[in-house]
């Protein structure tokens, strides 16, 4: 959604303050719309009655999901029994030849759409074998439960589904893909909880050449997860749901409301181990100085050792060692370095494979990452200086 033009700020300015909370209010609601129909499947089948002792039900013709079109064997799950669910309440299990579908209008000018959905195996003996197919317009991605990833019995996940705008509609797709269980029977993915998100344009501020160096532009987290939101590997910025930076291994995307979080609600956790990380390239003036500045530490989630980050800034490569102790902890760095070339790479990735006492693997926080230029000559104010400038401002506009 665009943002009002001058002319438009100008006239809420001269409006009731009751009119601009209203409005304020409105493009959040707006914002935070959900884009997708039973997107956790509480909205019951046909035929299907809500004190039902059946764990599983099979959709078909007679027995329909509301806001999904379905082809294969899907079956309607009830959490219980063995199948541990987000909310305790209901999914879906993709069985055979499954695929499910459902598409949404895209709103005002052109975003980007980006899905959180989670993924519970079906059974005990499918906890690493769960795996599903999520196709959108730009871009299609397999997840598979990953055992030792975190303490739930599901995991929350983030994909990039493409670029779309002007009442296009967008097509998500989820897809069944059998694998073996450890007893030789056949597992099937349970997906619930989605949620899909659009991101507008980034646009590069004066305060931070890099785009999205917060990490605050990425998939939404959902009310019901503590565990954050696994994303995999993605080698194009584009193409990723961490807007603008790439992802090398699996990452775990954090929030400030379950984690420690060195800046603003979201940060990066390295946690598969070494060459997992992030990495990205800037256009930079060749020839030019530079400052990368950022922070490093760990998530508060009983995280401890010594963590090695190499972080590259152009041609100057150095390792960060961070001793944690699992409680928090956090420390700005920076490099210094001159632009070789137009295309800039920036990196952050993990040396070291860390665990905490449960086997969760775990590992680096990045966040706060900040690239400026050092040539700029910085100009100070004296404080009399600055008085006398307003005093002048204010004599002249009266």
């Amino acid at each position: 959604m665009p943002f009002p033009s001058s002319i438009s700020i100008h006239k809420m300015q001269q409006q009731p303050l009751s009119f601009s909370i209203f409005f304020f209010f409105f493009l959040l609601g707006f914002a935070s719309a959900d884009y997708l129909q039973n997107s956790d499947f509480e909205s019951l089948p046909k035929n299907v009655t809500g004190n039902s002792s059946v764990a599983f039900v099979l959709l078909n013709e007679n027995n329909t999901m509301p806001g999904w079109t379905f082809q294969g064997t899907v079956q309607y799950v009830t959490a219980g029994r063995g199948v541990t669910l987000p909310d305790n309440g209901h999914a879906i299990e993709l069985g055979q030849d499954a695929k499910v579908n459902q598409s949404f209008k895209a709103n005002g000018d052109y975003a980007n759409y980006i899905l959180t959905f989670s993924l519970a195996p079906c059974g005990q003996n499918c906890s690493a074998n769960a795996k599903v197919i999520v196709s959108g317009p730009d871009n299609q991605g397999i997840f598979s439960f990953k055992q030792h990833y975190g303490k739930q019995a599901w995991q929350s996940y983030g994909q990039y589904l493409g670029l779309s705008g002007h009442e296009e509609s967008v097509s998500l797709v989820f897809e069944s893909q059998s694998v073996e269980s450890e007893d030789n029977s056949t597992c099937w993915p349970l997906i619930d909880s989605l949620l899909v998100k659009a991101v507008d344009k980034l646009v590069q501020g004066k305060d931070n050449i890099l785009l999205n160096g917060g990490f605050e532009s990425g998939p939404e987290f959902l009310s019901n997860s503590t565990e954050g939101i696994l994303l995999d590997s993605a080698l194009s910025p584009v193409e990723s749901p961490l807007r603008q930076l790439a992802v090398v291994g699996t990452i775990r995307y954090i929030d400030s409301k379950h984690f420690s979080v060195p800046h603003g609600n979201a940060a990066v956790e390295i946690v598969s181990g070494v060459s997992a990380g992030i990495h990205t390239e800037v256009s930079l003036a060749q020839g030019s100085a530079y400052n990368l500045d950022f922070t490093l530490g760990d998530a508060n989630n009983a995280c401890e050792g010594d963590f090695i980050v190499e972080v590259q800034a152009g041609s100057v490569v150095q390792n960060f060692t961070i001793t944690s102790n699992g409680t928090g902890s956090a420390k700005k760095s920076s490099i210094k370095f001159e632009a070789v070339s137009s295309a800039t790479p920036i990196s952050f990735s993990s040396f070291t494979s860390s665990q905490t006492k449960d086997g969760i693997f775990c590992g680096p926080v990045v966040d706060d990452v900040v690239l400026l230029s050092s040539n700029s000559p910085k100009i100070a104010i004296k404080p009399s200086i600055l008085i006398c400038l307003l005093l002048l401002i204010v004599i002249l506009w009266y």
